[in-house]
């Protein structure tokens, strides 16, 4: 079939990418900047280009419509603070014009788990906000929600990476002790292609998580454990959002922009709804030790 990929060149498109081509589809596959996309000689026939930003009012005239499936990975949590949210919006209306002027069957979303409505950070409530605009396309939405995903070039994983590789002793702010349900990059990628035209899988969202419950300090310990690092971790009960950023920001390789949105996500219990998905699907959940491991 044939497939319209967003967000070709960030960490899950790059991940999904080949292993549709493996399985046979044709892929259109969307930057905003056509110089970052390389196509491998064994893609060659399989993947076009397609130059877009969905930040921009979309020229149908110019862009492909015949497609089955359109994978929305589009994020904007590095935009400037307070911004992203207004960015994400008005991308997600694009993208809708776009699936509304094309053949597409079925628009599957990467999204954040969004379960404590009540006490939602701007980010997650921003990522809610983009699954209600998706679902008012023509065509049916999935929409599949995931907490931290496991592997290397996940900003939240290379924030844990960078965090125990670099600090042997930490002072840290009291959210490490919130909870959360970690997948692997592998089972979010079987997710993503498993419900692929699947019309039992229309018109509905999903929690995606490995089982497991772990606070973020857990996790900081577990991948010090893997790498047989001996690390301290202590908590401090009172440290700002500020502080807390500007930690994450001087300590990690994220910007300062993104420290302060993941900061406010990582208050917030982020814990995956029961459902039958991995059973349907036949998937295997990966440990998050095994997901660190690999």
């Amino acid at each position: 079939m044939k497939i319209l990929l967003t967000g070709a060149t960030g960490y899950v498109g790059k991940r999904l990418l080949p292993v549709l081509v493996e399985q046979g589809h044709e892929i259109l596959a969307c930057t905003r900047d056509k110089t970052r996309f390389e196509i491998l000689e064994s893609w060659k026939g399989k993947v076009e280009v397609v130059e877009v930003d969905f930040l921009e009012v979309p020229q149908f005239a110019d862009f492909p419509t015949d497609f089955d499936v359109a994978y929305y990975l589009i994020h904007s949590m590095t935009a400037a603070i307070g911004e992203f949210s207004k960015q994400e919006s008005q991308s997600a209306l694009y993208f809708k014009a776009y699936m509304d002027a094309s053949t597409v069957q079925q628009v599957i979303y990467l999204t954040g788990i969004v379960n404590e409505s009540e006490n939602l950070s701007p980010h997650l409530q921003s990522r809610l906000d983009v699954e209600n605009i998706l679902n008012t396309c023509r065509a049916p939405l999935t929409a599949l929600r995931a907490g931290i995903i496991v592997g290397s070039g996940s900003a939240s994983f290379e924030i844990i990476r960078d965090i125990v590789e670099k600090l042997p002793i930490m002072i840290a702010p009291k959210w490490l002790n919130t909870k959360c349900q970690p997948i692997g990059i592998r089972n979010v990628i079987q997710y993503l292609t498993g419900v692929l035209l699947q019309e039992y899988f229309y018109n509905q969202n999903f929690d995606i998580s490995n089982g497991e419950t772990l606070t973020y300090k857990e996790m900081l310990m577990g991948y010090a454990k893997v790498r047989h690092l001996k690390r301290y971790i202590f908590t401090v009960p009172v440290m700002s959002p500020r502080l807390s950023s500007y930690w994450l920001f001087f300590v990690t390789s994220t910007s300062y922009a993104l420290a302060v949105n993941l900061v406010d996500s990582m208050k917030v219990n982020v814990i995956a709804r029961n459902n039958d998905l991995q059973k349907m699907l036949s998937i295997q959940p990966i440990s998050n030790k095994q997901a660190v491991q690999r």
